[in-house]
């Protein structure tokens, strides 16, 4: 079946706003074209491809299925455009990346700093999102590279992941803990304290998770937080003891109110590293990024 691509720009831009008007703008055609196109690209698919109710636009599972592959495709090409322009020249082009809140600020921020005054016309473009929703940004061509925490267990498809370096997690607790502060603690101990953990299904918890169940140990926490740096304030004033990487409070630890505990089992080291599409080339711009890295 050949479908002129055009059909697939107007489906493309609508199914990204969800809305024919702001698809017409975009593609500086009328709105009455961009409702045309999609009834031809629909009679040609025989398959309806959005509901339209008044002013909203949703798409039919036929509809969504489609956008998940043009999608892709778009990106794709645009990563190409990038690529043939950098060729050139390292004076333009963009860097586009996925990393969690945290990768950003304990490890990525120097680098960045560094990338900028070199190529300073190159645009750096960072999406924060959790590694493994960073990982499917990658799989669908929304960014060039990720970096991220490397899973409990590996299972992106046409994926390379490259380590850059080790991370320690620890478990912390503020003054209203300091009677454990020098004692040696067993994991099974730790059932007994409140515990104030990342979100499930973060890389961070699950490797939490996968550890305590080695050692046949259940802890429910006392909460379930988004972000590192607010499990280091809740434990600053005493909401519970919290499971960080050692990165995050290492620079503050001698000057804030909590202190590492002391656990005889010690929570295995993990890797954070970059992870990149192996279906796709590396732009220029983003493989000169990657060696800030590795430098």
């Amino acid at each position: 079946m050949e479908i002129n691509f055009e059909l697939y720009k107007v489906f493309y831009f609508v199914g990204k706003y969800l809305s024919f008007s702001q698809a017409a703008n975009n593609l500086y055609i009328s709105q009455s074209a961009v409702s045309q196109s999609i009834k031809l690209l629909e009679e040609k698919l025989n398959s309806k491809l959005f509901f339209r109710h008044t002013k909203e636009v949703k798409f039919t599972v036929e509809g969504e299925l489609l956008f998940k592959h043009i999608e892709q495709a778009f990106n794709f090409i645009k990563s190409g455009e990038r690529s043939v322009g950098e060729i050139h020249s390292l004076k333009k082009g963009e860097v586009r990346i996925g990393a969690s809140d945290t990768i950003c600020k304990y490890y990525l921020l120097p680098f960045l700093k560094k990338f900028h005054e070199i190529y300073p016309d190159i645009k750096i473009h960072i999406i924060n999102r959790p590694s493994p929703v960073c990982a499917e940004l990658l799989k669908k061509g929304s960014v060039d590279m990720s970096v991220i925490n490397l899973p409990h267990k590996i299972v992106y498809k046409n994926m390379h992941f490259k380590e850059i370096k080790k991370i320690q997690d620890v478990f912390i607790a503020g003054s209203s803990f300091k009677n454990l502060k020098g004692k040696v603690l067993s994991l099974k101990e730790l059932e007994n304290y409140p515990l104030l953990l990342l979100e499930k299904n973060s890389t961070t918890r699950n490797f939490f998770d996968a550890f305590i169940k080695k050692h046949n140990v259940a802890i429910t926490p006392e909460f379930e937080l988004g972000s590192i740096d607010l499990l280091v304030e809740l434990t600053k004033i005493g909401l519970g003891i919290s499971y960080v990487m050692l990165d995050a409070i290492k620079d503050t630890l001698e000057k804030e109110k909590f202190f590492i505990l002391n656990i005889k089992e010690k929570p295995p080291q993990r890797s954070i590293g970059v992870l990149h599409n192996t279906n796709i080339p590396i732009p220029i711009a983003t493989q000169k990024f990657i060696d800030l890295l590795y430098d």
